[in-house]
């Protein structure tokens, strides 16, 4: 276990935060859809990767209130990009689905935010990208957790 008390530990630590928040501020600039906001497609990116879910379901993946979800599905609703269906087996709940106008929102998103971290990484050499292949895995899982 790292000792995040001080020393080495704690320097990789503070240094990882640091360059994480600055790397997304700067990700967050390279929207495709300037309208909506990072809570929306951080919502739309989970729908992605887990399919449908409740809104209950999606606040808790989102860490908001189920108040605060339902006011985001809703405008998401109104923007095409999701849809509310009856849930299959519970007919008091609504299940959220991406629209195919989301899907392809999302894609174009990757495909920019990807351009723009190919773009920085072309200044690191050979032994800074091996590095950095080998970390992606473990900033996945940190990112999952």
């Amino acid at each position: 276990m790292p000792d995040l008390t001080h020393g080495d530990d704690a320097a990789a630590v503070n240094s990882l935060r640091s360059a994480v928040m600055r790397l997304s501020r700067r990700l967050k600039h390279q929207r495709v859809d300037e309208s909506l906001s990072p809570t929306e497609m951080s919502v739309l990116g989970t729908l992605a990767r887990c399919g449908t879910a409740t809104p209950g379901e999606l606040a808790r993946k989102e860490h908001v209130q189920p108040p605060s979800m339902t006011r985001i599905v809703a405008l998401l609703e109104a923007k095409g990009l999701v849809r509310l269906e009856p849930h299959p087996e519970d007919r008091r709940q609504k299940v959220v689905t991406q629209t195919e106008r989301a899907e392809v929102m999302l894609e174009e998103s990757r495909r920019k935010r990807n351009a723009f971290l190919a773009s920085l990484a072309e200044d690191l050499d050979e032994d800074e990208w091996a590095k950095l292949r080998a970390a992606a895995p473990v900033l996945e899982k940190l990112a999952h957790l």
